[in-house]
């Protein structure tokens, strides 16, 4: 099967790289930064995907998406009718479903559920919206990359899920930067129950993963705040759209710009706890 990997960021490059580890033809395109080494690449996305048997993308946000989807040497320009449409990024369910219409009964919506170690190690979660007969398809590509794949209905389904998965993440980590900030200005033994916190079955993984990371000060950008914040706006939109409303997510996402205001936008989300401590990480 051959292969076109649209986007060649901390996700895509990762992805491609560990297409080709497991046998596909794969040829890339990057909007910007570096080429895997090794890689084939094309100038155009057109270009990427003229002999591709499935097109993968993954790009940051609703207008990097559409300019390699639909621009002048776009996606759609040069895709064969036969072969698999596949977008691959966190996007908007009102995007997600103008796409779709342009590409066919082959495409398919389908974010993944994890990061950079994940994508190392091909083990990502596929959420996927689409025909039945395009999931089928796309399973050997699936397999490939990840740990499981779930249909979870039309497109834009897959888009959905994704959607409420970072949701419920980012808003966790929002809460675990304001209950630490507590427990420090609460004293040396109350922050010392922090350890305690992140053994309790209260504390889910991600935020018992979250917990250690702040009380560590790392935030290396494994998913960027700045992006976090994005998701989360989607999110909101979505809902609006479907006359729901997400009071708590609402205030999540404002901790996520206050923190992007403050320069924490290229850190990891986990960076939502400087808001409430100093430089040294002592409380404010």
């Amino acid at each position: 099967m051959k292969v076109a990997v649209v986007g060649l960021g901390a996700m895509g490059s990762r992805v491609a790289s560990r297409l080709r580890t497991r046998g596909f033809d794969v040829v890339g395109y990057a909007r910007s930064g570096a080429i895997p080494e090794g890689l084939e690449h094309a100038p155009t996305p057109a270009a990427a995907v003229h002999h591709a048997d499935a097109a993968l993308v993954f790009v940051t946000d609703d207008a990097a998406s559409r300019a390699v989807w639909l621009g002048e040497h776009g996606i759609l320009a040069g895709l064969r009718a036969d072969a698999l449409a596949i977008e691959q990024s966190t996007l908007s369910p009102a995007w997600i479903d103008e796409l779709a219409t342009h590409a066919g009964a082959r495409f398919l919506d389908a974010p993944v559920v994890g990061s950079r170690p994940q994508a190392d190690a091909g083990a990502l979660v596929h959420l996927v919206g689409g025909s039945t007969a395009a999931f089928d398809r796309a399973q050997p590509l699936f397999d490939a990359t990840g740990q499981a794949a779930h249909h979870v209905g039309p497109s834009p389904a897959g888009t959905h899920a994704k959607l409420v998965v970072n949701a419920l993440f980012a808003t966790q980590v929002a809460l675990v930067g304001e209950l630490l900030a507590f427990l420090n200005a609460a004293g040396p033994r109350s922050a010392a129950f922090a350890e305690t916190l992140g053994a309790l079955p209260v504390t889910s993984p991600a935020a018992r993963v979250a917990l250690h990371a702040m009380r560590e000060h790392r935030h290396a950008p494994l998913f960027p705040a700045t992006l976090a914040h994005k998701d989360l706006g989607y999110a909101l939109a979505a809902a609006a759209d479907l006359g729901v409303t997400l009071p708590l997510v609402t205030t999540a996402r404002g901790r996520f710009a206050e923190a992007l205001a403050r320069g924490h936008g290229e850190s990891n989300l986990t960076a939502v706890g400087l808001l409430d401590t100093t430089a040294e990480g002592s409380p404010l």
